[in-house]
């Protein structure tokens, strides 16, 4: 008995409890809708994610042509050079650097062989044009270096901040919920849509910025890296030609 009328208690409050939920006026969920619905500060959020997000697109594009161009170079680049060091003909060398400007080993390698066909034969002082190749190719590797990581210092950024302006917009969004309830003395869920939409917004837009930001960026300073490997593995070998170009004229 006391089931059935706690069961015929709870059908008669279903409309009632319907009309609480949804006693305000519906909520839109297209893009355009939530954007109307939005305040001006949630607004102010989504325009500089987006702002940040063309940024981060910005750099992964410029980043990976050049990254692309680095690498195609290069791989025509170092057999040419070495086929032009092995008959010792360094102009030749130099020349085939200046026609592959976008690889980073091109602009090592040339940046060491310059220096030591500007020092030519000369002896006043034992090793310096060996010293001076060697300056040579360092400030080489540090230009080029920083070239290469052009960009994905805010590409960091945008990685770890974005979360954090969405975070914004969702503490901006919760409290206009608040602030509709206490002026629209209602509790129901159309009171609260419209903030409530608004923080879950920029929340989302927030982590669909930083999420491929931050894969990118670690995507780019792994290549930097093994960039890095090559240059360095190329001066080695440089260096060493040159020791043994030097003992030989000896």
């Amino acid at each position: 008995m006391f089931l059935a009328n706690l069961a015929t208690y709870a059908l008669s409050h279903v409309p009632s409890a319907a009309a609480w939920i949804f006693q305000e006026a519906s909520v839109g969920w297209d893009p355009v809708s939530l954007w109307k619905q939005m305040g001006i500060l949630a607004k102010i959020v989504v325009v500089i994610l987006f702002i940040m997000s063309g940024w981060s697109i910005g750099v992964m594009i410029d980043r990976a042509m050049a990254f692309s161009a680095a690498r195609k170079q290069s791989r025509a680049f170092a057999p040419a050079v070495a086929g032009a060091l092995r008959e010792g003909k360094i102009e030749e060398a130099i020349k085939v650097g200046e026609r592959n400007k976008k690889s980073h080993l091109a602009k090592v390698v040339t940046a060491g062989l310059q220096e030591f066909k500007a020092h030519g034969d000369s002896s006043d002082i034992p090793g310096e044009q060996i010293e001076a190749s060697k300056r040579a190719l360092e400030r080489a590797e540090a230009i080029t270096h920083a070239e290469l990581k052009r960009g994905l210092g805010g590409l960091a950024t945008i990685g770890s901040t974005a979360p954090f302006v969405g975070l914004f917009g969702t503490v901006v969004g919760i409290l206009n919920a608040f602030k509709e309830i206490s002026t629209q003395k209602a509790t129901g869920l159309g009171a609260v849509a419209g903030g409530i939409s608004e923080a879950l917004v920029t929340t989302a837009i927030g982590l669909f910025v930083a999420i491929p930001a931050v894969m990118m960026f670690n995507y780019f300073t792994n290549k930097v890296e093994a960039f890095d490997v090559e240059m360095d593995n190329s001066s080695s070998e440089l260096i060493d030609y040159f020791l043994k170009k030097r003992a030989v004229r000896r």
